[in-house]
């Protein structure tokens, strides 16, 4: 049996769009000669729609645009995709909806599986929107008996229902999984283990692309009843390929360095961030740091030189130095540089607010907010966005100023530790060289004060305090400074457990 894994990039709400890129997908795959399409998880509307999903509107429009992708594609192959179909009831205050694999065959569309095991954990609130779906039973095609699954229906470790036990025990001769996965640094060892629990051949299809937060990196891939891998599909990017099933030859797993794959995930992030959001220029804040270099080289990989513009906001504490290194790194990366003094406004704010800025945090925050003002000011002018240049380690220990250096609409390391930046950075210089070498060895520093440096060994407390994100713990400077992070821009998911949408901690505690 021939089957097209189709892993495309989809933005939720375009369905017109999304459609498109589907019938894309299954030209491709009828070229290749195929007896199968199989599409991403939630592939027309989207994936995560959220609290559209509440919206009728919405999802009469979704059905719609199935049943027009099916009328389209009626001339085959048979194509399984993502999408929404009402449930057989509808609870109160609930969109009564299930997230659906559908075939399309010959104009028509036909439920083969609803999601039956829904995730409630970290980012995912399914159950807000879904209800689980009924056992299906396998279909036919091409001679072969083909169970469906959607997604977390393969990780069925915890839960009672074992939905690819079942359609074995139904008689699937094969499995097929329809995605929408997010990356996570390692994820690839643990899809794999799932799909070779099942003891099945498998096909996996995973959605590619950002959104919001989320970063869907593919790596489609099909095994045989031994779990050995018979092939792999593109990470980060999309791609449609023909697989033949019957292919005795296996390949091993791909296996990424982690910084280079760490870099793929965060360029991707961040282009699909502007893309679909028709943002179509950033800034940043370029310091002399190896935090600001880091998100100026992704910045111009994801969007080109020529869409992103770092200014320098040197101050009275600023060394030479810094100014000069991220002049140069611009220089190296092609992009568009300002220089834009401090000094002025640092003395006009400290004639105006008199005593308020004496001494202590008060005299250095309004440093950082005099800086965020300057970048907004490029912003509000010339349109775009702000990119944030915080690491996680400083949003976990507050060690940044709400309004100031926490100041952006995205955040592409705001996940990302400070040693894993410091490794992603010499990755950077290893591969592109664009780094100076003064940025990579100085101290930390947010020069807000003579002879300041970061008073942290963040190769020790940067481990600590990640475990206790991780674990959904946390202690005083966490606590302290959890009204800050409430207030960050979007932050770009790599690992398990991030800021945002998947750490619901109160402020108010006791």
């Amino acid at each position: 049996m021939r089957v097209a894994l189709a892993q495309i990039n989809t933005c939720v709400g375009d369905l017109e769009g999304n459609v498109e890129r589907c019938l894309a997908a299954i030209k491709v795959a009828r070229r290749g000669g195929t007896d199968l399409v199989v599409l991403p998880e939630m592939a027309i509307p989207g994936y995560p729609s959220r609290d559209i999903l509440f919206d009728s509107s919405f999802t009469e429009a979704v059905s719609e645009a199935t049943a027009d992708l099916a009328y389209c594609a009626k001339d085959g192959p048979p194509t399984v995709v993502g999408t929404l179909m009402l449930a057989d009831y509808h609870p109160p205050h609930h969109p009564g909806l299930y997230n659906a694999a559908v075939l399309l065959n010959g104009g028509k569309v036909q439920l083969v599986a609803a999601k039956r095991l829904l995730p409630t954990y970290d980012v995912f609130f399914e159950a807000r929107w879904f209800l689980p779906g009924p056992m299906l039973p396998p279909v036919t095609i091409a001679g072969k008996k083909v169970g469906f699954l959607v997604c977390e229906d393969l990780w069925d470790e915890g839960y009672e229902i074992h939905p690819g036990a079942e359609l074995i025990a139904a008689g699937a001769e094969m499995l097929v999984c329809l995605n929408a996965s997010p990356y996570r640094q390692q994820i690839m060892k643990r899809r794999l283990f799932h799909t070779r629990r099942q003891q099945c051949p498998l096909v996996y299809v995973n959605l590619c692309g950002g959104n919001d937060e989320l970063i869907f990196d593919g790596r489609s891939f099909a095994v045989n009843q031994q779990g050995d891998i018979i092939a792999q599909l593109a990470g980060f990017k999309e791609e449609v390929r023909v697989v033949d099933l019957e292919d005795s030859e296996t390949i091993k797993p791909m296996e990424p360095n982690p910084e280079e794959e760490l870099y793929q995930a965060l360029v991707l992030g961040v282009r699909d961030f502007a893309q679909k959001n028709r943002l179509e220029h950033a800034y940043l804040g370029l310091s002399g740091g190896i935090d600001s270099a880091v998100v100026a080289t992704i910045a111009s990989e994801a969007l080109g030189p020529d869409k992103v513009t770092a200014i320098a906001i040197p101050s009275r504490y600023t060394d030479p130095c810094s100014t000069e290194c991220a002049q140069e790194l611009a220089q190296a990366l092609g992009i568009d540089f300002k220089v834009v003094e401090l000094e002025r406004l640092h003395i006009a704010a400290e004639e105006s607010l008199g005593t308020l800025l004496d001494e202590g945090t008060a005299a250095e925050n309004i440093q950082a907010r005099l800086r965020a003002m300057i970048l907004m000011g490029f912003v509000n002018r010339y349109g775009g966005m702000l990119l944030n240049t915080s690491n996680k380690t400083e949003l976990a220990l507050g060690y940044a100023t709400i309004y100031g250096d926490m100041a952006g609409t995205l955040c592409p390391i705001a996940d990302v530790t400070k040693p894993e930046v410091v490794a992603l950075a010499y990755w950077i210089n290893a591969t592109h060289g664009v780094i100076p070498h003064f940025t990579l060895e100085r101290l930390p520093s947010a020069e807000l004060r003579a002879d300041q440096v970061d008073p942290f060994n963040y190769s020790e407390i940067a481990p600590a305090m990640e475990c206790l994100v991780q674990d959904n713990r946390s202690d005083p400077a966490l606590r302290r400074s959890e009204y800050k992070r409430w207030q960050m821009g979007v932050i770009l998911k790599v690992s398990e457990k991030s800021f945002g949408t998947g750490r619901m901690i109160p402020i108010t505690r006791w």
